[in-house]
């Protein structure tokens, strides 16, 4: 395309794509609160067994405070436990955050098959479109989550057999893109905190016991 003279139509075609793809990955993965935290000693992330990420066994770390169950919230989770007797607050919270280091370490790495089995089809859609773009552009991503202060219940509901669960994720986080010669081009590597809300979704009468999310957006 474009020709030997006059504007590249082709280029200009592309940068608006791009843009497109940054402002709609911007509302997926969240955003910066503005405050940067100093630089803290590097947490690994947990790791993660085999299988299901969110199977409703793991149990959330110590001081994850779970809904009053007089709550909307909480009257949603004793419903969704007649369906699913293994469910318990405390061990969805433990399984969410394993998905959520996971997602955000898969997306840095364009790791699609993890993405493609922690996704709903239309998040994953999203994501997939702005690893491609970023992919076309020579740049990568680097991503690194140091800790992770605060992970609540915000809202769940049972609609029929189908659950759908919301949690506030404040992390702290390290997250940046870089050019085909390591430069950095947006982002930076200071420690900041970032605040999102995921929601996650399943059928609670599936053997499959895998939450997958489906919607995903700055707090």
């Amino acid at each position: 395309m474009g020709g030997s003279s006059g504007f590249p139509i082709d280029l200009l075609l592309f940068g608006m794509i791009a843009a497109f793809l940054v402002l709609r990955l911007r509302s997926i993965l969240g955003r910066r609160t503005g405050y940067e935290r100093p630089p803290a000693a590097y947490q690994p992330p947990a790791s993660a067994a085999p299988g299901p990420v969110i199977a409703g066994t793991a149990e959330a770390p110590a001081g994850r405070p779970v809904p009053d169950p007089a709550s909307p919230a909480g009257q949603a989770l004793v419903r969704m436990q007649a369906l699913d007797r293994t469910l318990t607050p405390a061990g969805f919270l433990g399984g969410a955050e394993q998905a959520f280091r996971l997602i955000v370490t898969a997306f840095a790495a364009a790791d699609r098959a993890t993405l493609r089995n922690l996704l709903a089809d239309d998040t994953f859609s999203a994501f997939d479109s702005a690893i491609a773009a970023r992919e076309a552009a020579g740049h990568t991503q680097r991503s690194e989550i140091r800790a992770i202060p605060a992970a609540t219940i915000e809202a769940a509901e049972l609609r029929g057999n189908v659950a759908n669960i919301t949690v506030r994720f404040v992390s702290d986080q390290v997250s940046l893109s870089l050019d085909a010669s390591q430069n950095p081009v947006a982002g930076t590597d200071a420690v900041t905190e970032i605040t999102d809300l995921w929601s996650f979704e399943r059928d609670l009468t599936s053997p499959d016991p895998t939450w997958r999310l489906v919607s995903a957006r700055s707090a």
